[in-house]
């Protein structure tokens, strides 16, 4: 009888250390997160609200500094979690990237997923898609938060699947300039809700009809821009410190929105030249930036 109860003992004693490990692999398993981006909503909405349109035709959106903007603001949200990538649904005839879509689609950390657009310029097929990259990302554990901007009620049935599985769904919103542009059902089902307002886009928001950058100077060299974005750093270096910058290194790639912007600003000015919507030379930039920063430490 003794005997049983050593073996018991002994059993139960294996089978806690057991647990013991495996919650302690979990605990030093980093949380990630991704976000989802509605591109047919975040045209539209903040179409409205910076250029007074939803045609998309009327404007230009740097995709690329929005998309950064976005990924810097979940960084401070989901401050001990790392990314695991954008996700970008938009609609495209036959399913064919246009060239916007395509630069987009090269950016890094980003997949773009496209459903079909009808002859009335209207998405089809993906709330589907998100839904089914929602559901799939939460039931393998790939995710455990997903910020999701958009307002269609057709996505309650994505957030429901994901939060099925255990993932928190947050909703991002775009300001409405009358009433709501998120369905209310949306609002009820996810974990949290977050509204980004006119100055966060302004500077991603520009009307075609009157472009203020616009230049007549031609455009660049990827090697031109990559040196400015060196001059830049440089100059950024002997002004604030290498106390000050350090703390940028590491989010490499990426910088903060606030002083992604401040680059750009500054380099059009030494360029003389619009840097909006040219992916390439907006990387350029950023790596000539970053290039000099890397070697000061």
């Amino acid at each position: 009888m003794n005997d049983d109860l050593a073996a018991l003992s002994a059993r139960i004693d294996r089978t806690n250390e057991l647990l013991q490990r495996m919650l302690a692999e979990v605990a030093k398993t980093p949380s990630t997160h991704a976000i989802f981006v509605d591109a047919g909503y975040l045209y539209a909405a903040a179409g409205r609200l910076v250029a007074g349109t939803e045609d998309r035709r009327a404007f230009d959106l740097d995709a690329e500094g929005l998309i950064d903007a976005l990924i810097d603001t979940a960084r401070t949200i989901f401050a001990d979690s790392r990314l695991l990538r954008v996700y970008w649904y938009d609609g495209a005839r036959r399913r064919i990237h246009t060239a916007e879509q395509q630069s987009i689609a090269e950016l890094p950390d980003v997949k773009v997923r496209l459903g079909n657009l009808n002859s009335n310029n209207q998405q089809k097929g993906v709330d589907s898609l998100i839904r089914s990259d929602l559901e799939s990302l939460a039931r393998h554990r790939a995710i455990s938060d997903a910020a999701l901007l958009g307002g269609d009620e057709d996505l309650v049935s994505a957030v429901e699947a994901a939060q099925g599985y255990g993932a928190r769904v947050h909703l991002w919103g775009i300001e409405a300039p009358e009433g709501r542009n998120q369905a209310e059902p949306l609002l009820w089902e996810v974990d949290s809700q977050r509204t980004f307002d006119l100055d966060f886009f302004k500077p991603y928001v520009s009307r075609r009809a009157a472009p203020a950058h616009e230049t007549t100077t031609g455009r660049p060299t990827r090697e031109d821009v990559r040196f400015v974005g060196a001059q830049i750093a440089a100059k950024w270096l002997a002004a604030r410190g290498r106390d000050t910058l350090v703390e940028l290194l590491p989010g490499h790639p990426y910088l903060p929105g606030s002083v992604d912007q401040d680059l750009l600003v500054e380099a059009e000015g030494l360029l003389q030249y619009s840097l909006r919507g040219q992916a390439d030379l907006r990387r350029a930039l950023r790596d000539g930036f970053w290039d000099h920063l890397q070697t000061q430490y």
